[in-house]
């Protein structure tokens, strides 16, 4: 979500709506009522640079793909959109301490075939767990400014449901259709 920027009718037709970033913006507008002009950008590289640049004032960023310019000083950032505070970013308070509830996270899971056995994927499980409990890996995923999240498959499809059906409702009340 970027404030205003103008892009050609052809340029626009070249971008793809529905990033992370565009929907915790939406997101965020459906909490909170607040209007912000969607702009689309081709990745947020180029909204990054736009930002330092200033010819934009806001953009919603993932935190591994901003949190290079934050630490440098480049850009300022003012809430991170998980519900407690990032690791990587101790001093920047989620946007829950003023809106509770507000989460926007970006996460990412393994999935197999319906019908694997479950003691295959029990094993999967098993030794994904045990790599995300390895403190290499942990401080490497803290770093990028992300948190592992340990589930079951039980969780995890439960996690599946709830957020299909929050980000549905933000993909309605965007309007947002697929290209």
């Amino acid at each position: 979500m970027m404030l205003p920027r103008r892009q050609s009718a052809q340029d626009q037709l070249r971008v793809r709506a529905g990033g992370p970033d565009h929907m915790a913006a939406e997101y965020f507008r459906l909490s909170t009522g607040i209007e912000m002009l969607h702009v689309p950008y081709r990745g947020l590289a180029p909204a990054l640079a736009d930002l330092i640049g200033g010819q934009v004032q806001l953009i919603f960023s993932t935190l591994p793909a901003a949190i290079e310019y934050i630490k440098a000083g480049n850009v300022r950032a003012l809430a991170v959109t998980t519900l407690a505070r990032a690791e990587a970013l101790p001093d920047v308070p989620p946007v829950a301490d003023t809106l509770p509830g507000f989460e926007a996270s970006q996460w990412y899971a393994l999935g197999a075939p319906r019908n694997t056995p479950a003691d295959v994927v029990a094993i999967i499980n098993k030794e994904v767990l045990a790599g995300l409990a390895d403190p290499k890996m942990k401080v490497r995923i803290a770093q990028l400014g992300g948190e592992p999240l340990a589930m079951s498959p039980g969780e995890l499809g439960k996690l599946v449901v709830d957020e299909t059906e929050k980000w549905g409702k933000v993909v309605k009340f965007a309007g947002i259709k697929p290209e």
